[in-house]
């Protein structure tokens, strides 16, 4: 069976669909990581921070859609680094697709078109966010050409 996958911005129309998928993500993440919703993810209420993400020109969020229908998103940024470079890098901080819907493209070319319009904005250099030990997400991105710069460590006191 073909699908048509298509890539769009999100509008703040499409705010409910986005934190639905969100969710899924949220759900996702948590069980890989129980410090993602205090440090990586995004700030309640998420459908604040998902408008604010819409009208911000540093940010890029897009839907990637099968048929038409809204089965992903990702969400970039793009950011400074430090002021004696002159430098920025596209980040992307969070990518989804529906369990369902993995394995067709929605991902790719939701990647593709967030890599495409930080190149329009001129840049060169770009990051992924990815948990440790997600090594589907780590493979996607490695299959676009990025490689690990840098690996935070963390120690949390409560947890001895």
């Amino acid at each position: 069976m073909d699908v048509r996958v298509t890539v769009r911005e999100a509008t703040v129309d499409d705010v409910d669909e986005l934190q639905r998928l969100y969710r899924l993500l949220e759900a996702e993440m948590q069980a890989l990581e129980t410090m993602w919703n205090r440090d990586d993810a995004l700030a309640e209420p998420v459908a604040e921070s998902l408008r604010a993400a819409i009208e911000d020109p540093q940010h890029h969020l897009l839907l990637g859609l099968i048929d038409g229908v809204p089965v992903g998103f990702i969400l970039g940024q793009e950011r400074s680094m430090l002021p004696h470079t002159g430098e920025s890098v596209g980040a992307i901080r969070l990518v989804f697709t529906e369990v369902p819907a993995r394995g067709v493209g929605v991902g790719e070319a939701t990647r593709n078109a967030v890599l495409d319009e930080f190149r329009s904005a001129g840049l060169t250099k770009f990051d992924a966010h990815v948990l440790p030990g997600h090594r589907m997400a780590k493979n996607f991105f490695e299959a676009a050409g990025f490689s690990a710069r840098h690996i935070v460590m963390h120690h949390d006191d409560a947890d001895d």
